[in-house]
């Protein structure tokens, strides 16, 4: 083994190093100079025996090999490779991301998807929408929390995240059957996690809040409680960390699985009839809002039907929140608006009666701390 040149700056981090590098390297004395001396080392006879030395920032010398890979870069190598450095850095884009991909998709979901009609419903309360939106953005930052050190994790290279479809163990296939396992994985994980979160050791404390949005807007899909939104959010970090699976597949994904959830309370219930019993859309989520305790899915309806939990939606039998509303117009064409559905019972019957454990425990009209 040839020894890589040595320089007296900044001594080289052997704790997060690779391997390789941290063995190459002579021993550092507490004041960063070599315990031996250091000759200038000889040209490699053969560079295909020995990988090529390179300098990074710091004054390090580590193989070549290891220039500009994201997942496998020597830790402690310059600004980028300070660990402090890099959990703040994720800090800052992961809520950034979140909070662009919130807005944005909800902005757009709201204006030109979501049905404004629903917003005269008896059960859409009073200034929901800008309520929705404050708790949702109170409680992003504190979901990111977590969430950054699982990133962190995976940029340091602890997950099975690759970056080249050669990585990939079958080619191009790999890459499209790992999205295929990638969406039951996570289905199957947030169904029993989400079914969970119903138990009454735990939704009082933090999945209620987000069933106080019985008539729920695309905007309502991220306010919940921290803890309710990064243990739904789960099982997209575990995913990489048991199987391979392409970092721009992985971040593809996880832009998905922000949109859906956005789409799965936008109240558009049009699903192709072939699938209205296979894809938990918006009307199954719809009825999940009104009725508490079916249709916990996120993408489909397998695991419901598995668990017993699932329910045809109202709105594909004509009993859904449209058609409450066309009822009531025709019962009382001039009836104003039902905005301001009362503070004391928010969950007051629109005709679709909600589950008798709703009707013990009401949820609260306004939820003004996160925690």
């Amino acid at each position: 083994m040839v020894t890589p040149p040595a320089h007296d700056s900044a001594p080289f981090c052997p704790l997060t190093s690779p391997p390789e590098v941290v063995r190459a390297l002579p021993p550092v004395t507490s004041r960063g100079a070599t315990a031996r001396s250091r000759p200038r080392p000889a040209p490699l006879r053969d560079p295909g025996q020995e990988p090529p030395w390179i300098l990074v920032p710091g004054n390090a010398a580590v193989p070549a090999s290891y220039r500009g890979h994201p997942y496998v870069y020597p830790g402690g190598v310059g600004p980028e490779g300070e660990p402090c450095r890099q959990l703040l850095s994720l800090f800052v884009i992961t809520n950034l991301g979140a909070l662009a991909l919130y807005l944005l998709f909800g902005t757009l979901s709201y204006y030109f998807i979501f049905d404004h009609e629903l917003k005269k419903h008896p059960q859409f309360l009073e200034n929901q929408v800008s309520r929705e939106i404050s708790y949702a953005v109170r409680s992003l930052p504190w979901i990111s929390v977590p969430t950054v050190a699982l990133f962190f994790a995976e940029v340091r290279g602890y997950s099975k995240l690759y970056d080249n479809i050669e990585d990939s163990p079958y080619g191009w296939s790999g890459v499209f059957l790992s999205m295929l396992s990638f969406l039951f994985f996570t289905d199957m994980g947030i169904y029993w996690i989400h079914r969970g979160l119903h138990h009454r050791l735990f939704y009082k404390r933090f999945h209620k809040p987000h069933h106080v949005w019985k008539i729920a807007t695309p905007f309502a899909s991220h306010a919940f409680h921290p803890v309710d939104g990064f243990m739904q959010s789960l099982p997209y970090h575990v995913y990489p960390f048991l199987f391979p699976l392409h970092k721009v597949t992985y971040l593809g994904l996880y832009i998905f699985v922000n949109v859906w959830t956005i789409s799965i309370h936008d109240g558009d219930y049009r699903v192709p009839r072939l699938l209205r019993h296979v894809i938990n859309g918006s009307a199954h989520h719809t009825d999940h809002h009104l009725y508490f305790d079916y249709n916990y899915g996120q993408y489909f309806t397998l695991w419901d039907k598995i668990g017993g939990s699932y329910k045809s939606p109202t709105s594909f039998e004509g009993k859904g929140p449209h058609d409450y509303l066309r009822k009531l117009r025709e019962k009382d064409p001039g009836a104003s608006n039902g905005i301001g559905a009362s503070k004391k019972d928010p969950g007051a019957s629109n005709g679709t009666v909600a589950s008798k454990t709703e009707q013990r425990a009401p949820v609260p009209d306004d939820v003004t701390s996160v925690g």
